[in-house]
């Protein structure tokens, strides 16, 4: 299955290209999004996480590094520590509530923000049939340079309807 997924394209919200009230808000914050089509046929969600786990798109160190294809590094953590059994699923009402309070953590994000994050990051949610989000893996999963993410939110959404897995990441550095 892991061949068969097609990367069809990404986008990066940088919170820093919108004007905030207070200068310090955005801090280093962002929203990244991959989007991957997936064959018809059916397969099951496991089958779906396991393909996203071993495509190169997965990855990326979100510090700059971007997608290396034989990368170590997913976010924080070492690609290996990063299995099935750490994506918990979850509710659209819980992932909206993550999102939103992490967004609006130091104030409330500017209309323009809200409006693209609406688009980008909330609609989708709002069309997944299943979301999954990966639990904190604790300080062993940690790669030798992760602590320069103070927050980390990934969620993987699943849209059967569009052949389509999304994973999207927000993250502080």
């Amino acid at each position: 299955m892991q061949n068969k997924l097609t990367h069809e394209g990404s986008a990066f919200i940088n919170f820093r290209n919108y004007r905030f009230q207070d200068s310090r808000s955005p801090a280093f914050r962002w929203v990244d999004i991959k989007r991957l089509r997936f064959p018809v046929e059916s397969v099951g969600d496991t089958e779906l996480l396991a393909a996203l786990i071993g495509h190169e798109q997965f990855r990326d160190d979100y510090a700059g590094g971007g997608v290396l294809p034989e990368g170590l590094r997913h976010g924080p953590y070492w690609v290996r520590a990063v299995t099935l059994d750490v994506y918990e699923a979850v509710g659209r009402e819980k992932s909206d509530r993550i999102l939103w309070e992490w967004a609006n953590q130091f104030e409330d994000v500017p209309s323009d923000l809200a409006a693209d994050l609406q688009r980008e990051v909330f609609d989708r949610l709002d069309a997944a049939e299943r979301i999954y989000y990966l639990s904190e893996l604790g300080d062993e999963a940690i790669h030798d340079w992760g602590g320069v993410h103070s927050d980390f939110h990934e969620f993987v959404l699943i849209d059967r309807s569009a052949g389509q897995i999304t994973l999207l990441v927000a993250a502080d550095d």
